[in-house]
């Protein structure tokens, strides 16, 4: 009786601290994502690998969403003909490097600071290395899905017509008379509450896996994982693949095993999990093609292993 008490006291303790977060994110990422001009913005782009990756990554700070919705952004900047690079740059940073996310975790690690860096960091070094890589491809459309392709062709047609264009929403080439004021302010309403009725289950579900993970697992075997400085980061890596919870608020999940585990694989978590998670790689498949989302899930987790090995052996 007392576990189960236990495991539903630290449930809502991890519900209702990110729940605030998880509301910021969605509100902010809604506005952003329904009024800015995309199409100014991806003529300003750079075109050279290192530093589209690089503007691709920093974009969070203007697109803020979490994992849930930089790839229907990263799709649209796909179909604008924005560089490669900025969009995987983009599509691999977004859902750390933006504010909501450094706030949240912030709020959570403040008496270690060292967190906050070091994920901002590894996350935008990640997506710059990867945004490079697929940004020297000479032909990236042959990894593309064939209705991103038929987007990205009719896009292209559009370019070339004198037709005047305007702002660009889930793909689709619009006129501005479609946003409207009372249009936008239901669509805005529309996608808040739709990514807040799914993020929301997702953070339901994260916050009780994280208190029966705590509560109800031998503790002997928690400290054997958590404390070996490989061992806790292929644990944590798995987790966080698996339990595919929102960046606005994954800093309080994270939070609750940083008593048990080594700083390098709480990095993991943090770093891996808004990359690339369960639900992630199927919003993934609708942009790329299996081979293309498999080099991203690869080489990220190659790479975010790397690093968060290091820094247990040579800082913590």
């Amino acid at each position: 009786m007392a576990a189960i008490s236990g495991t539903f006291t630290l449930f809502l303790s991890l519900l209702v601290e990110a729940i605030p977060f998880l509301l910021a994110g969605v509100l902010l990422s809604s506005a952003l994502l329904l009024f800015v001009n995309e199409e100014k913005l991806v003529d300003r782009l750079p075109t050279q690998p290192f530093l589209g990756a690089l503007a691709g990554g920093i974009l969070g700070f203007l697109f803020p969403v979490c994992e849930c919705g930089n790839v229907p952004v990263a799709r649209r900047l796909i179909a604008k003909r924005a560089p490669m690079s900025v969009a995987v740059g983009f599509l691999l940073a977004a859902p750390t490097i933006n504010p909501v996310v450094i706030w949240s975790t912030w709020i959570a690690f403040r008496d270690r600071p060292e967190i906050v860096f070091l994920r901002v960091a590894m996350s935008l070094a990640v997506a710059v290395i990867l945004g490079c890589l697929f940004g020297l491809q000479k032909d990236m459309t042959p990894y593309l899905q064939p209705q991103v392709r038929a987007t990205l062709f009719a896009a292209e047609e559009a370019a070339r017509s004198p037709v005047p264009t305007g702002m660009f929403f889930l793909g689709d080439r619009q006129p501005l008379s479609t946003y409207l004021k009372p249009n936008r302010w239901r669509l805005f309403i529309e996608n808040s509450l739709g990514e807040l009725r799914e993020l929301g289950g997702l953070l339901v579900l994260g916050s009780a896996i994280a208190a029966i993970v705590q509560i109800w697992l031998p503790r002997d075997l928690i400290l054997t994982l958590g404390r070996g400085p490989i061992s806790s980061v292929v644990a944590m890596l798995l987790l966080a693949g698996l339990v595919s919870i929102c960046s606005t608020v994954d800093a309080f999940f994270a939070l609750s095993f940083s008593s048990a585990f080594t700083s390098g694989s709480l990095l993991a978590f943090l770093v891996f999990g808004p990359t690339i998670d369960l639900k992630s790689v199927g919003l993934m498949l609708t942009v790329f093609n299996r081979r293309a989302v498999f080099y991203l899930f690869f080489l990220t987790a190659q790479l975010v292993f790397l690093g968060c090995v290091l820094v247990n052996l040579h800082w913590y």
